[in-house]
């Protein structure tokens, strides 16, 4: 089934899936650094989980913004399949390769949305399309061909 009407807004919501992907991400380095909302698995952190929310507070912010899409996509990308593999699925003595077993769900999904963005590019609302480094037509990687 196909739905034309729906594709003149691929841009704008492209534009809302980016800002709510680095929205997520942003509050994450906000409850790792700043301990708000107080969670209890983040009330002693790591040092390596102390870098993870520095990254993901201020590349979620960029990706918020739109800045610099692509490049902050990869990065953030790369970190949360680093963080699915260290984090979540050899955290004990055995690893554990079911994301709802091992708790990385959200992980591997942040890893592939931000892929998807880092190829895609950040949408029609971005700081990037109004300095104009994205194509309005189609939002990303396509429509530059």
């Amino acid at each position: 089934m196909d739905f034309p009407y729906l594709t003149r807004f691929q841009p704008v919501i492209l534009s809302l899936f980016r800002f709510v992907t680095g929205l997520l991400l942003f509050q994450y380095g906000v409850a790792k650094l700043f301990k708000f909302p107080v969670l209890p698995y983040f009330a002693n952190i790591p040092p390596l989980i102390w870098t993870a929310g520095a990254i993901e507070l201020v590349l979620g912010a960029l990706l918020m913004l739109g800045l610099f899409t692509r490049l902050t996509a990869f990065i953030l990308s790369g970190e949360m399949a680093f963080a699915y593999f260290m984090g979540h699925m050899f955290k004990g003595e055995t690893p554990v390769f079911l994301p709802l077993l091992n708790g990385g769900t959200a992980a591997i999904l942040f890893c592939f949305a931000c892929l998807y963005l880092s190829a895609a590019g950040g949408g029609s609302v971005s700081v990037d399309a109004a300095m104009g480094k994205e194509s309005d037509a189609g939002g990303g990687a396509y429509a530059r061909r």
